[in-house]
């Protein structure tokens, strides 16, 4: 949601030369594509999926949206490098978002490839499997009204209820994955590292032989990811990512394959930024706290967002609801460090005042 780093040709692939989302299929390494597929939306423009060849066929890292264009894109891409959707035989999913998720949940369904998907996304996923038709109310704006973002919850309210939502797109897995272990991939072999926080089941996969990570939305190289946006929630979601983070720090230093951005140099260099830029938002956070108990959504209104500081005012309604959870998220880690407390009203509206 924010940004650590300043805009310097942070655009540009080292893969391709090119801007990250050109079309193609890049190889970054012996073996491995990245190929960027189209999102329909403003903000993220792609998502970048991974091919690993191996004898006994493809091994995708993430699937992409299930939109056409962007299965049109894959197959293209895909016959660019002598294969097809036939080839695909296993899909790592990184986590349960849907420009992650959905794709891989289709083709893999409709081609008996393994798709795996960690285990701590269940909750997430079964959701999806109620019966929407008696739903009140948008999950996510019963956590933004705990953040005090009433106004934003109630246009995230606005359609909910009546059918369910398309099945094959919140297929389960073949495979739960739990746990760190490795996973034999032909010649080569990843080190599956459970790595919550973006989402409490996301996952990092690691070739340590090959220098590579298969970073999904945990380690980006432009931006950082978005904290506190899931459902069911979790007690401490920032607390989960900067663990996680630590954990990802112990590893080799690798180049990071991110799932938006460019292929970036160093995870460990990345890794050090996100820390100190999580670090330096929970200072302010705490410094907002300083005349007197808040909710959420004021301290957010006093935060600069995204990498060009935007007001928060001046943010979409989606954009706000983020902002709103992820203050929380950071206020949340300030109360479990001793930091601040915090108070709940008779309507779940969470007040923070700093500690002493």
């Amino acid at each position: 949601m924010t940004s650590s780093t300043t805009p310097t040709a942070y655009a540009v692939s080292p893969d391709s030369g090119e801007h990250w989302t050109a079309e193609g299929a890049w190889p970054v390494a012996q073996g491995v594509f990245r190929i960027p597929l189209p999102l329909p939306m403003d903000g993220l423009k792609a998502i970048n999926v991974y091919v690993i060849t191996t004898d006994e066929g493809l091994v995708l890292v993430d699937g992409g949206w299930a939109i056409p264009e962007a299965r049109e894109l894959l197959d293209r891409c895909l016959r660019s490098i002598g294969s097809g959707f036939g080839d695909i035989r296993r899909f790592l999913v990184t986590h349960i978002h849907r420009d992650h998720f959905t794709m891989a949940t289709v083709l893999g369904h409709e081609l008996g490839a393994d798709v795996a998907l960690g285990i701590d996304e269940k909750p997430g996923l079964d959701l999806f499997h109620q019966d929407f038709a008696t739903i009140t109310e948008n999950p996510f704006a019963r956590m933004l009204r705990t953040a005090g973002a009433t106004e934003v919850a109630d246009v995230w309210n606005q359609g909910v209820g009546g059918a369910r939502p398309d099945l094959s797109l919140w297929q389960y897995p073949d495979t739960w994955l739990e746990g760190d272990f490795p996973i034999p991939l032909g010649a080569r072999t990843v080190d599956a590292v459970h790595t919550p926080g973006h989402t409490p089941g996301h996952y990092v996969f690691a070739d340590r032989a090959g220098g590579l990570l298969f970073a999904g939305d945990h380690v980006l190289p432009t931006i950082t990811p978005s904290i506190g946006f899931t459902v069911p929630p979790t007690p401490q979601p920032l607390g989960d990512f900067m663990a996680s983070l630590t954990k990802v720090r112990g590893l080799p230093d690798l180049t990071v394959l991110p799932a938006h951005g460019p292929v970036a140099p160093s995870s460990h260099v990345r890794v050090d930024e996100l820390l100190v830029h999580h670090e330096h938002r929970l200072v302010l956070c705490l410094a907002a706290l300083a005349g007197g108990p808040q909710n959420a959504m004021r301290v957010a209104r006093q935060l600069g967002w995204t990498r060009h500081e935007t007001a928060y005012d001046d943010l979409d309604v989606f954009a706000q609801g983020m902002a709103a959870m992820e203050t929380k998220a950071h206020l949340e880690l300030l109360v479990a460090r001793g930091a601040a407390v915090r108070s709940e009203d008779a309507d779940g509206v969470v007040t923070f005042a700093a500690a002493g």
